[in-house]
């Protein structure tokens, strides 16, 4: 078998040689603590459970349910959204049910971009963003975020050129990696800019509901003119602590809707039903857990930043996400190899910011995971073995 070009560079090297890196110095008897992959730990709501068991034990859920989604679950969704963003949605055309938001973003690229076109993509990235534009055969503009540009790309830099090729543009604020966010001012210029250009907008809003100190990240889709030139992405799994149930949505746009429910149409039959009833239940039931993961992660992260700042590692506090984006402390000139040397020699587990693009050098992220015991002993770790000062 002969592997095809646009899958071989899917895996980042970054990722597979910190996964050799772990298994070693567990060998070693060390044991790991893994703030590395974002995926929550905190359990779902109790009555998200019951709503899932209820509907495990009811028969006529296991046939094949509609690829866009139950009609219930849409209509939940464009209240939920007309509830938390003020943003009108119809539910038939404006609203796709998902196998987790980066099923979308991984499937959309096959239905809006062909060999040649362009997608403007961030760097650093989340890398779906990247390998979904990869595997429809694009070119590949990467858009840097950078600190002293609050981490919001530069859209008087790209290249008329470039704007006149591209197709899509995505964008993800509060942010993963650089746990950035951004403001309506800002999506009202990326509204004028892809409204000239003709390209299509996609927003990953997977963290808007994991803000701190009473900040409320704005919905893309609440400025005007934001749905003829793009949609939106949400998680229901990180937002309710399903993540392995599998469970997001895209609103917005409608062609581009018709268009991504085209292709799952052809290559899968939709969420298992009761994972669709459990987001129902998520979405529209008590909304306590939002409240206790904020105060969670937010307890964590200040754990971890004033805790390290004693050792002179300071670090910037973000306003939202469940990640910190942290730069190297002085003297340490590469990301992968400071990851590697923290985790031989304490067992806590980072990811170098290069693993999401090359403006990623110089930064980690670090992945509020854990408990606030276990944080706390992550720092102690780093403590005992480093002294930035």
């Amino acid at each position: 078998m002969k592997e095809s070009k646009r899958t071989k560079n899917l895996k980042s090297a970054v990722f597979a040689e910190l996964d050799r890196i772990k298994e070693e110095v567990k060998a070693q008897g060390i044991s790991l603590i893994d703030l590395g992959i974002g995926s929550p730990d905190r359990p779902p709501n109790p009555h998200v459970q019951h709503a899932l068991q209820e509907a495990i034990d009811n028969l006529e859920n296991y046939g094949y349910p509609s690829s866009k989604g139950s009609r219930e679950l849409r209509e939940t969704i464009a209240w939920w959204y007309q509830q938390r963003f003020n943003v009108n949605l119809d539910p038939e055309t404006e609203v796709l049910v998902l196998m987790g938001s980066q099923d979308g973003l991984g499937h959309l690229p096959l239905g809006i971009l062909d060999p040649g076109d362009t997608a403007l993509i961030p760097d650093p990235g989340y890398p779906v963003y990247k390998a979904g534009a990869v595997l429809a055969g694009a070119e590949i503009f990467s858009m840097p975020l950078r600190k002293e540009n609050n981490f919001l790309p530069d859209l008087s830099a790209i290249p008329e050129d470039v704007a006149a090729k591209a197709k899509m543009m995505i964008l993800n604020y509060p942010n993963n990696p650089v746990a950035a966010v951004a403001g309506r001012e800002f999506f009202r210029k990326v509204v004028e800019f892809a409204s000239r250009w003709d390209i299509l907008v996609c927003h990953d809003l997977a963290y808007s509901e994991l803000a701190f100190e009473g900040y409320r990240p704005p919905s893309f889709m609440e400025i005007p003119g934001a749905k003829d030139v793009g949609v939106e992405f949400h998680s229901v799994s990180k937002t309710y602590n399903i993540a392995g149930c599998r469970l997001g949505f895209m609103v917005g746009n409608r062609e581009a809707v018709e268009v991504l429910a085209r292709i799952k149409s052809n290559i899968d039959y939709g969420v298992f039903l009761p994972v669709q009833q459990a987001g129902i239940a998520a979405l529209r039931g008590p909304q306590d857990i939002i409240r206790q993961n904020v105060a969670a992660y937010e307890a964590r992260r200040d754990i971890l930043i004033n805790g390290l700042a004693e050792i002179g590692w300071v670090m910037d506090k973000p306003k939202a996400t469940m990640f910190i984006w942290a730069e190297l402390p002085k003297g340490y000139p590469s990301s992968e190899k400071f990851v590697e040397e923290v985790l031989r020699k304490t067992g806590v587990v980072m990811v170098p910011g290069v693993a999401f693009g090359r403006e990623g050098e110089g930064y980690v992220r670090i992945a509020l995971v854990q408990d606030e015991k276990t944080i706390s002993e992550a720092v102690r770790r780093i403590r005992d073995k480093f002294n930035f000062v």
